[in-house]
């Protein structure tokens, strides 16, 4: 087995240096622990320890890394971190209780890497794009911010509560279209017996009392032939614009012209923008609030936002500041913030309170976050049921009239 060197700090807080014999980086940290050391140096071991490390895939210490936590899972982590922050343990202590008592398995075992990651000397945030491919870059981007700041709990805590919003956002989309949905299926189940089963019968009917079929009637069965016919092309054409779409997206123009065009989308384009302005006026409020320069803090916003659109804006902003523009000019020339926003901001660098007006435009933000979401939970299930009701208006009236077409047709034989 290697042999480690090592330099720590005893419990009077004098440096004291050695070497132990073990097999790798991880088991030097236990055996520190249990001479009540904290580690500041640990040399490598050599050659041994490669060997022990594990194949692909796995830690030092053999702990399954890029596990992929679900979103609840993911909520779950982030926020009992939070409280274990928050209670005063430092960080490695608060990875080392959710490996041990977390009765999630996934969790476990992200927290097992994080730990095992932050002993081998990596930065938290650099831990997250190892332990799991569910920390995305905006996530880990925040984690740095919090680090380089000294408000990783905070950041931790808005990082919960943005992803609750995203969860809540989702479950109660999906919750309000059970109901249309499940009516615009009977709805097609509806057609497909009217166009199989009743206009056959109706039709032959109408022919027999030598009586022309309705309008609406004739088209509603030329559409369900012309269906029945070439449904397989249609499919064939929606797979290959699906995929030529995602292909012109994976481009850099592509994925930047879509981001931009999210924006614009009726009901779903406010409720992004609003997310992004909720989570750009926290993160700065926090980084700012804690001392982190102000050109250093747009930096570290920028790598972190996903949206390209956005974040072309972003990198101007951050072009203009580096040369000496003040944030509220430099925000307002990319014509892409709210001229609300820019104005508090203009206020906050008049009166040397920057961090607060970002605060208030966070509150403001997220009130306004909340009525988008619950307008938009509103008018896609009423938009839906709206269509669902029209398709149902239009097939009762070709039965009805049909039927009352051919009840006249044998009156006036």
């Amino acid at each position: 087995m290697p042999a480690f060197s090592y330099t720590a700090i005893d419990q009077t807080g004098k440096k004291v240096s050695g070497s132990v014999i073990v097999r790798n980086k991880t088991e030097v940290y236990r055996e520190l622990e249990s001479r009540a050391l904290i580690p500041v140096v640990v040399g490598d071991g050599g050659a041994g320890e490669s060997a022990a490390k594990g194949g692909k895939g796995q830690s030092a210490a053999g702990a399954p890394r890029h596990t992929k936590l679900k979103r609840q899972e993911l909520v779950l982590f982030t926020e009992e971190l939070a409280d274990l922050l928050d209670a005063g343990m430092n960080l490695e202590r608060a990875l080392k209780i959710l490996q041990e008592r977390q009765a999630n398995v996934s969790i476990r075992s992200v927290a097992g890497c994080l730990r095992e990651e932050i002993r081998e000397g990596s930065r938290f945030s650099k831990a997250l794009g190892v332990a799991s491919p569910s920390f995305d870059e905006l996530y880990c981007s925040l984690v740095a911010a919090g680090e380089a700041s000294g408000s990783l709990p905070e950041i931790l805590r808005r990082l919960v509560i943005n992803l609750k919003q995203l969860f809540s956002l989702q479950r109660r989309t999906v919750g309000a279209m059970i109901y249309p949905l499940t009516v615009m299926l009977a709805c097609v189940v509806l057609i497909f017996v009217f166009s199989t089963v009743l206009m056959p019968s109706l039709s032959e009917m109408m022919q027999k009392t030598g009586q022309d079929l309705p309008l609406v009637t004739d088209l509603l069965i030329r559409f369900t032939d012309f269906m029945a016919a070439w449904w397989w092309l249609l499919l064939g054409i929606m797979i290959a614009v699906g995929a030529g779409f995602r292909i012109a997206i994976a481009t850099s123009a592509g994925r930047e012209w879509w981001d931009g065009y999210k924006m614009r989308l009726p009901a779903f384009g406010p409720v992004i923008l609003g997310r992004f302005y909720a989570q750009f006026c926290h993160t700065l409020s926090n980084l700012i609030n804690n001392g982190v320069p102000l050109l250093n803090s747009l930096k570290l916003i920028t790598r972190g936002t996903p949206n390209r659109y956005i974040r072309n804006h972003l990198d101007a902003v951050v072009l203009d500041v580096g040369e000496g523009s003040s944030l509220a000019r430099a925000m307002e020339k990319t014509h892409a913030f709210p001229e609300q926003l820019v104005d508090r901001i203009a206020i906050g660098e008049q009166t040397g309170e920057l961090g607060k007006s970002f605060s208030r435009a966070a509150a403001k933000y997220d009130e306004d976050l909340d009525v988008r979401i619950a307008r938009l939970t509103t008018i896609v299930p009423n938009l839906m049921l709206v269509i669902v009701a029209a398709i149902v208006g239009v097939v009762a009236y070709a039965m009805i009239n049909t039927i009352f077409g051919s009840m006249s047709g044998i009156r006036s034989r």
